[in-house]
C-alpha cells in the first residue's frame, strides 16, 4: 500500500483519487475550495456533459491538440468506461443529440454527488480549503507536498496534480499545476483562453444580440486561407458571437488571431445552393410583388437579422419589389450566403471552458501520466497540454487521463 496525495478535486482528481483508493492505496485529496467539483458543477450549463457516446475514431478527430498521446489513454478508458462506471455508482445517464452524454436528472450536482460518495466510500481522506504550494522533490524523487503557509512536508510515496487550467478562475482554476510543473523543471506550452467566443468589428452586432441561429455553416478565414468550417448553432451577443460552433472554431482560430486578419462568414441557408436560393426568393417576392423590400423577407429570414442583411445587400429599404434588378438580388443572396463578420479578438479566461497549452506530452508517460523527469508525480487532465472540441470531449480527456494515472500508482 502506497501513501497517494491527489492535489485538486475537479473531475480528474475525483476520479484518479476513486481508482487509487480502489488499488488499496491510502488516498489524500487536497482541494483549495470549500467543496468538490466547482467547474464541473457549471459545466454543460449545469447539466454535465459527461462524455460523448460516439465511436473511438470520432473521439480522436474531436481532438485538437496531442491526440496521438491520448491513444493508450483513450483505449484503456473509453467512453463507454465511463458511462459504466457512472452506473455502477448509482448515476444513470442518457444520450442526447451529438451524442453529448448527459445525466438522466440533468444536474450536474448529481455528478459530483455520486463521485463523492464514491470517494467516501473509499475511505478517501478529503482536505477542504488546502492550497498546495508546492510539490516536495528529492533526488529527482516526489516525497510529499508543502501547504501554503505550512513549513512542514506532508509525505506521499505518490503525488497527482489535478489543479485545472485557467479558464473560470472564481472555481479555483488559478494556474497553479502550470506552476508545480515549471519548478520541477517541465516545459509550459503558450497559454490561451479556448473554447471562447469571438469580439466582432462591426458595431451592427449590438442590433442582432440575443439571436440564436440554428442549422448554419461558419467558415473562418485568415488571410483569404480557410482555417476552420462547420455546421451548428450559434448566438449572437452584445460584444460578438458565441455558441457552440463558434466555441469549437475559436481551439482552430488562435495561432492565426496574431495576423490581425481573420474574418467570420455566416452561411444562413447552408442545405441552399446559390441558385435555389435565388429561385426561393424569386418565388418569394412574386407573392409580395408590391411591398417594399423591407418588408418582403420576412418568411426568409428572422425579424432581428432583416435589417442587417438589408443593409449588407446594398438594397434601397423603401424600394419596391418589383423594382429590384437581378443584379441586387444576387447581391441580396451572397449577403445570405455569406455574412461576412471582422474577428477583433477572443474572448479572456472568464468565459472560456478551457484552456489551450499546458505542460508539455513528451514530458509525460502516455501510459501512466507519470511525468518523466521526476518519479512518482503524475500530471492529468486540462493541467496538460491537450484539448478538444464542445460535446464532452474534453471530461473524456480528464477521465481518460484520471483512470491512467489512479490505476498506476
Amino acid at each position: 500500500m502506497s501513501k497517494v496525495i491527489v492535489v485538486g478535486g475537479g473531475a480528474a482528481g475525483m476520479l484518479a483519487a476513486i481508482y487509487a483508493a480502489r488499488n488499496q492505496n491510502e488516498v489524500h485529496l487536497y482541494e483549495k475550495n470549500e467543496k468538490l467539483g466547482k467547474k464541473l458543477f457549471i459545466t454543460g450549463k449545469g447539466r454535465c456533459n459527461i462524455t460523448n457516446a460516439s465511436d473511438m475514431d470520432t473521439l480522436f478527430d474531436n481532438v485538437v491538440t496531442n491526440r496521438k498521446f491520448l491513444y493508450s489513454a483513450f483505449y484503456a478508458y473509453n467512453n463507454y468506461d465511463v458511462i459504466d462506471f457512472f452506473k455502477e455508482i448509482g448515476l444513470e445517464t442518457k444520450i442526447e443529440r451529438g451524442n453529448r452524454v448527459f445525466p438522466v436528472s440533468d444536474k450536474s450536482s448529481d455528478v459530483i454527488a455520486a463521485l463523492t460518495n464514491e470517494l467516501k466510500n473509499l475511505g478517501v481522506h478529503i482536505y477542504y480549503g488546502a492550497e498546495v504550494d508546492h510539490i516536495a522533490v528529492k533526488e529527482h524523487q516526489v516525497v510529499g507536498i508543502h501547504l501554503k503557509n505550512k513549513k512542514e512536508v506532508i509525505h506521499a510515496d505518490k503525488v497527482i496534480v489535478a489543479t485545472g487550467g485557467l479558464s473560470y478562475k472564481t472555481t479555483g482554476s488559478t494556474g497553479d499545476g502550470y506552476r508545480f510543473a515549471k519548478d520541477l523543471g517541465h516545459q509550459i506550452t503558450d497559454l490561451t483562453p479556448s473554447l471562447v467566443p469571438f469580439n466582432i468589428k462591426e458595431d451592427y452586432i449590438k442590433e442582432l444580440q440575443g439571436l440564436s441561429l440554428k442549422n448554419i455553416r461558419i467558415t473562418v478565414n485568415s488571410k483569404g486561407k480557410e482555417v476552420f468550417s462547420d455546421f451548428g448553432e450559434m448566438l449572437f451577443t452584445h460584444f460578438g458571437v458565441s455558441g457552440p460552433v463558434i466555441l469549437s472554431a475559436s481551439s482552430y482560430v488562435i495561432p492565426y488571431m496574431k495576423n490581425k486578419d481573420v474574418t467570420l462568414s455566416i452561411d444562413l441557408k447552408p442545405a441552399l445552393t446559390i441558385e435555389q436560393l435565388d429561385a426561393r426568393i424569386i418565388r418569394d417576392f412574386e407573392e409580395v410583388i408590391n411591398k417594399q423590400f423591407k418588408n418582403a423577407l420576412d418568411s426568409l429570414l428572422p425579424k432581428k437579422l432583416i435589417p442587417v442583411i438589408i443593409k449588407l445587400s446594398g438594397i434601397d429599404s423603401e424600394k419596391k419589389v418589383n423594382l429590384i434588378t437581378k443584379e441586387e438580388r444576387l447581391n441580396l443572396v451572397q449577403a445570405i450566403k455569406s455574412m461576412t463578420l471582422g474577428v477583433s479578438s477572443l474572448r479572456e479566461y472568464n468565459e472560456a471552458v478551457i484552456t489551450k497549452g499546458g505542460i508539455s506530452v513528451n514530458q509525460i508517460n502516455p501510459k501512466t501520466m507519470e511525468s518523466k523527469l521526476i518519479s512518482n508525480v503524475y500530471f492529468i487532465g486540462e493541467v496538460l497540454d491537450l484539448d478538444a472540441l464542445t460535446g464532452g470531449y474534453n471530461l473524456q480527456i480528464a477521465w481518460s487521463t484520471a483512470y491512467a494515472a489512479g490505476n498506476a500508482v
